[in-house]
């Protein structure tokens, strides 16, 4: 059985208010705290997640997501700057996304759960480039988000990232 988790969503970024939304979801047989480490290492995303390009910290631990820190990326070509705006160790983080076009809110979920740890990823988007793109290539986010957790699950399964 999967645990109960749920994003909080600000109003703006509501499901209900936004024209993108994707839910993507996976069981890892590993404990939450390798998967989180795996999250919150942002700089190391492109050694694994394919999507994801040039991740820069900007304020905050040069090497780890944490509340309130700032970082800039690519991801579908497109360059994002974010600011980690929920943090709940090992279960709950959650970040705004902006970039030409695209007003974004991603988050994400870990619980633990009878094969280890049940990961849940959502995002909803405002933006001219996030409808085009939705329109024009409909599910794309959807399943490069699952390739996010498969990819998630594998680097997970191999350990902690390395040390700092």
């Amino acid at each position: 059985m999967m645990p109960t988790v749920e994003i909080s969503w600000p109003d703006h970024y509501d499901p209900r208010n936004c024209p993108i939304h994707v839910r993507n979801d996976i069981e890892i047989d590993v404990a939450p705290d390798a998967v989180w480490a795996w999250i919150t290492r942002a700089p190391l995303w492109p050694t694994w997640y394919r999507n994801s390009a040039d991740v820069r910290i900007l304020q905050g631990d040069a090497c780890e997501l944490r509340l309130g820190t700032r970082f800039r990326w690519k991801t579908f070509g497109v360059a994002i700057t974010s600011t980690v705006i929920e943090y709940v160790p090992n279960g709950r983080m959650a970040w705004d996304a902006h970039g030409l076009g695209v007003d974004a809110y991603h988050a994400w979920a870990l619980a633990p759960c009878t094969r280890g740890c049940y990961v849940l990823t959502e995002e909803t988007q405002h933006g001219w480039a996030a409808r085009l793109g939705g329109l024009l290539m409909p599910g794309r986010m959807h399943r490069y988000h699952q390739v996010w957790l498969e990819s998630l699950a594998a680097k997970a399964r191999g350990g902690l990232p390395p040390p700092a």
